[in-house]
């Protein structure tokens, strides 16, 4: 009997998977010993790192999308379906229209959502770049900004950890260019008490921050945004007035991971190196939906998925295990419209970024356009 691979979702890290299985499992899909299922939620796929160039004028929308089953191999059987439920017990994925799924392997790809709605006023109050309607609002607004206070307010979690640095240094550029950045003052908060998560990430942005003039203020975890008053309050007590609140919202995994008890807000607990889910043989987690306490980001999953389908192609041909994921991450940053840089790390080397230069700016829109060729695994 065939041995049968369902993979939960359709974003980067699930079509990578499905894609490489597909080339390192030729033989076995022709001769019917192995089928492979993706389980997704629409017929488009989408660039998500091309909404931060959105709002302002660099990315069209048009450039975002690709039609899914053009980017995914033929020989994935593709379903437009939401996942209900997925029963590791029974080894079963049960779908909206009702279709239920027995499987051999899982790999559970479901990603990250954002959650305006758990920080009261933000979703009356706020703009953000994370989906494209907030994108395409939040391009509006920057059309009309005449100058003022703009809050930059980080909350967490959230994937791609360098994206609310990113959108600050543009939001600099930006304005500068309209004449704007001597009548605007920028404040960037965060929730620690530095201006990122990692250390080295926190110690190279505050001399950039002040080169700029941008202000920050540390632990600063949002309690609440008043919309009418144009203000955002942090726990601490510590109230900023707004005349442009660009939020980073908090983030939360997918629902079905919390209706099938598989994770504490939707995140799944991971065994680091192999990517199994804790406890299970056959259940793969990859991307944003991990606990890893690494970067939810376009790299993870990619170096992620790499690994899984080794790790499979192995299992199902081999029986036997290829490699450990060794945590590895690279991140391009953008530090304005004209610059930018880069970071990269695993669980044992910690991150450095270099100077900004033209050129690693250029090398981050070289890889936008080399997307497509890296979720076909390609790249």
């Amino acid at each position: 009997m065939a041995k049968h691979i369902v993979i939960v979702g359709g974003g980067l890290a699930g079509t990578i998977v499905g894609n490489g299985l597909c080339r390192q499992l030729g033989d076995e899909l022709r001769s019917g010993e192995v089928r492979i299922t993706m389980l997704g939620n629409t017929d488009r796929h989408m660039y998500q790192p091309g909404l931060l160039y959105l709002p302002f004028g660099r990315f069209r929308e048009s450039e975002l999308f690709r039609d899914q089953r053009k980017v995914l191999d033929r020989r994935v059987t593709f379903h437009i379906d939401a996942v209900t439920n997925i029963d590791v017990e029974n080894n079963r994925v049960t779908c909206e229209s009702g279709m239920t799924l027995d499987y051999d392997y899982v790999v559970i790809a479901t990603g990250s959502r954002i959650r305006p709605d758990q920080v009261p006023g933000m979703e009356e109050g706020a703009h953000w770049f994370y989906d494209l309607d907030g994108a395409r609002k939040m391009r509006d607004a920057l059309r009309e900004f005449e100058g003022g206070k703009i809050v930059v307010n980080v909350n967490v979690p959230h994937k791609c950890p360098v994206a609310p640095l990113e959108i600050t240094f543009m939001l600099y550029d930006y304005l500068k260019e309209r004449g704007l950045a001597d009548k605007t003052e920028i404040t960037y908060t965060y929730p620690v008490g530095r201006l990122h998560t990692l250390e080295p990430v926190a110690n190279w942005a505050a001399p950039e921050f002040d080169k700029f003039g941008i202000k920050s203020e540390t632990f600063f975890n949002t309690k609440e945004v008043d919309p009418k008053k144009k203000t955002v309050t942090s726990e601490e007590g510590t109230t900023l007035e707004y005349d442009m609140l660009v939020a980073i919202p908090p983030h939360t995994g997918s629902q079905v991971i919390t209706d099938s008890d598989l994770g504490a807000g939707g995140w799944v607990p991971t065994e680091r190196e192999t990517l199994l889910r804790e406890g299970s043989t056959n259940v793969f987690v990859v991307g944003d939906t991990t606990n890893i306490p690494i970067s939810k980001a376009g790299s993870t999953a990619h170096f992620e998925a790499d690994t899984i389908i080794d790790n499979l192609s192995s299992l199902v041909s081999e029986g036997q295990w290829a490699r450990k994921y060794d945590g590895k991450v690279f991140c391009f940053v953008e530090t304005g419209m004209n610059s930018g840089t880069y970071v990269w790390f695993n669980y044992t080397t910690p991150p450095n970024p270099g100077p900004p230069s033209q050129m690693l700016h250029w090398f981050k829109l070289a890889y936008n356009r080399l997307y497509w060729l890296s979720a076909r695994g390609l790249l």
